[in-house]
């Protein structure tokens, strides 16, 4: 992972994130991103198996044609799921919990540890798919680049990350499992 600064774009304000190429407001290129790529990667295996079972020349016309699809939905669904988190909403929630979490200490503003808890969610978006402790060696490294104004070290912030990005695990994610899980549901109902 590169050592830039991600401070430099960030914002509390979904509207002000514009897309690069429309300039429509709300844009979640990583989220889009991330899906896209797992997308792809289903569509690839599912199309390389249907074409296999037909048995036909067109598998490899199939398996491209279920990697443009796969990538096209799994970019819809990453994007859905980083347009899903609210940065105002996960601020507010944590400015009204930091001081109840075991590794405060009293008197301990959130302006320390409000820069960890968002690099915690914003991170949790970035590595889908991976675990906190697989990411967490990277996440340090790029610790005094994302922190801010915030004093802490990566060891004092670190709790607050995986905090964050646990939440962001729980909040949306498994509620995006459950979005899809009842979809499914409706299209084994229609067939």
């Amino acid at each position: 992972m590169n050592n830039r600064n991600i401070n430099a774009n960030r914002t509390d304000d979904p509207a002000a994130n514009p897309d690069p190429i429309t300039k429509a407001p709300g844009s979640h290129p990583v989220g889009t991103g991330i899906g896209a790529a797992a997308g792809g990667a289903a569509g690839v295996g599912g199309a390389i198996a249907a074409g296999a079972m037909a048995g036909s020349a067109a598998g490899p016309v199939g398996a491209a044609a279920g990697a443009v699809i796969g990538a096209v939905a799994g970019g819809l669904i990453g994007k859905g799921i980083a347009e899903g988190i609210n940065p105002s909403v996960e601020h507010k929630f944590w400015k009204e919990n930091y001081s109840s979490r075991p590794y405060i200490y009293p008197g301990t503003s959130y302006d320390q540890f409000g820069p960890a808890y968002q690099y915690g969610w914003e991170s949790r978006s970035k590595h889908s798919g991976k675990s906190f402790d697989e990411v967490e060696e990277d996440l340090g490294d790029n610790w005094k680049s994302a922190r801010g104004k915030s004093n802490l070290s990566w060891d004092e912030a670190k709790p607050a990350a995986r905090d964050a990005w646990e939440r962001i695990e729980v909040v949306y994610m498994d509620a995006a499992d459950e979005d899809e899980a009842a979809s499914a549901g409706e299209e084994d109902e229609e067939q």
